[in-house]
């Protein structure tokens, strides 16, 4: 239903076109703004030219869209983001926006009542933070909510899940289970209590019954909606797996696919399995391309998997995990760079950050030209380190509403006197690295204008705290929409498809309710999206 929607929205592709009638603004390349009225485009979709008012229209158009004055912007790229997570993340039990255990808990039971058939209730998004729990939420919590089928709920990073005691059960998980490499067992006593960070989460991933083709299906085609309705054109996909891959290739072989996906595999031999000895080409009009490999350094922080320098300050015995020794990392790196794929880490502690930096510098040595290896989040670095962003063209892809999210939870993991290289943007750029902003969804949400109003503000939607958290590590709005946009498209090879409005480029632009430009930040995270344009048809409509 949801495809036959969106070809009933779709403008004709093979015509030239107008886009009249519009306060229009891109970026150009130096990342100055610039303005237009109206918006030329080629018959295979390519922007041809931007008008002023003064300039002549065509006489002889195959079609013509009057905006009446309304705003039009490049549609967004998101550096950072997990697209078949965002769409189950819609479709099962979502505990995103609860704020407190016993809201989880009514909600779960909600959920559990309305789906008697689910043999296994299945879904996530809590955060213990945010509950103002204090602790991790036990097997004993949702065992009185739900004890006669398994229950198995992730953390909002991903990082760590929670089980009741009949998943625990099901997956033989006991007093004897030891904590894997990489991964820990929280446990009272001897006995596992039910969460399960980053890699002993497999204890009982390994049971849970995995989706159909046709479930994943579904789940692409709500989170590409979810994507379009935010204004997001282009999105990197990161940690693709082969049943993602062979989703967006079955939307892609129907016509359905109208988000543009960088796609960063989970791991080297899911990205050998899909391109063989290299990235694939771009397909389905430049919609789809295999081009990175996405690895794993450490954890989050939230669930003190981040691995550190120096012991957490609110649990001194920890310092999280690093996931990889440097010579497996730099192997991992070496077999990814051979065949031209893009490196991309997940690094989020201090300890982390430096591992990634170090091995940048050895696969440097060898493999030469523009590599554009990139460190995912970058939330925790120690300062020292900060200037070695700028070497190797290595890329600093960096969520905004991290920041703002985990600013409180940072100062008690670590401590004021260790925040110096925390969610660093400003320093990023200063010391030559290219900032590529992203949302990490469905960690947080996919909506660009939170992000993009954090990034220059270094506060919540509250506007709190007063004056900005680490004030000095703000961007400016244009900086920040540049990160958002055109260096988003770059970091993933794609500027030259994408990521801003230029002859030549794609058309993809959407509609705005106001001028994010002279809107406050409180105006800016109140945006709405009107319609979303890719490759000059309209693909998504608000209703």
């Amino acid at each position: 239903m949801l495809v036959a929607a969106i070809a009933l929205l779709a403008t004709p592709a093979l015509a030239d076109g107008l886009v009249d009638n519009v306060n229009g603004m891109t970026l150009d390349k130096e990342g100055r703004v610039i303005h237009f009225t109206g918006l030329l485009l080629t018959l295979d979709g390519h922007v041809s030219r931007l008008l002023s008012s003064g300039d002549k229209r065509p006489d002889h158009l195959d079609w013509r869209a009057d905006m009446h004055g309304k705003v039009l912007l490049p549609g967004f790229v998101d550096a950072h983001g997990h697209v078949m997570d965002l769409g189950f993340s819609a479709l099962e039990l979502d505990l995103h926006d609860t704020n407190s255990l016993d809201e989880a808990k009514a909600r779960i039971a909600v959920y559990v009542a309305a789906n008697p058939d689910r043999k296994w209730i299945v879904g996530g998004g809590w955060n213990q933070e945010r509950w103002g729990l204090g602790r991790f939420p036990t097997a004993a919590d949702l065992d009185s909510v739900v004890g006669d089928r398994p229950v198995w709920l992730s953390r909002a990073d991903g990082h760590a899940s929670w089980a009741n005691t009949a998943a625990m059960t099901a997956a033989g998980v006991n007093a004897k289970s030891v904590s894997p490499p990489g991964g820990r067992i929280e446990k009272t006593g001897i006995n596992p209590n039910g969460v399960f960070v980053d890699s002993a989460q497999q204890l009982i991933n390994r049971v849970v019954p995995q989706p159909l083709p046709k479930e994943r299906d579904v789940a692409f085609l709500k989170a590409q909606e979810i994507l379009l309705k935010f204004g997001i054109t282009a999105t990197s996909d990161m940690g693709t797996s082969l049943d993602a891959w062979l989703s967006y290739r079955r939307a892609g072989d129907r016509g359905a696919l109208r988000v543009r996906i960088m796609s960063y595999a989970a791991g080297v031999d899911t990205a050998i399995q899909v391109g063989g000895n290299g990235p694939t080409p771009w397909l389905y009009n430049d919609r789809l391309r295999m081009g990175g490999v996405k690895l794993f350094a450490d954890g989050a922080l939230g669930s003190r998997g981040a691995w550190l320098k120096a012991p957490y300050s609110d649990a001194p015995g920890q310092v999280g995990a690093g996931f990889m020794t440097d010579t497996v990392m730099q192997n991992l790196m070496s077999r990814a760079a051979m065949d031209h794929f893009q490196v991309a880490v997940h690094a989020i502690g201090d300890r982390a950050n430096a591992q990634v930096l170090d091995s940048i510098d050895q696969m440097a040595e060898t493999y030469k030209g523009d590599r554009r290896w990139r460190i995912e989040h970058a939330q925790i670095v120690d300062p020292a380190d900060l200037p070695r962003f700028g070497q190797h063209g290595t890329i600093a892809s960096m969520q905004p509403t991290h920041q703002t999210s985990d600013m409180r939870m940072a100062e008690a993991r670590l401590g004021p006197a260790r925040l110096g290289g925390a969610y660093a943007w400003a320093s990023m750029l200063k010391n030559g690295s290219v900032l590529a902003f992203g949302t990490d969804f469905p960690v947080e949400s996919p909506d660009p204008f939170a992000g993009w109003a954090a990034a220059f503000t270094r506060q919540d939607a509250k506007g709190e705290p007063y004056g900005g958290w680490r004030p000095e590590e703000r961007v400016t709005r244009e900086q920040a929409w540049r990160a958002y946009t055109m260096d988003a498209a770059y970091a993933g090879f794609a500027e030259d498809k994408f990521g801003r409005l230029a002859p030549g480029q794609r058309a993809d632009f959407i509609i705005v309710d106001r001028d994010p430009t002279l809107a406050s930040p409180s105006d800016l995270r109140a945006t709405k999206v009107e319609q979303t344009w890719i490759g000059g048809e309209k693909v998504w409509e608000v209703k």
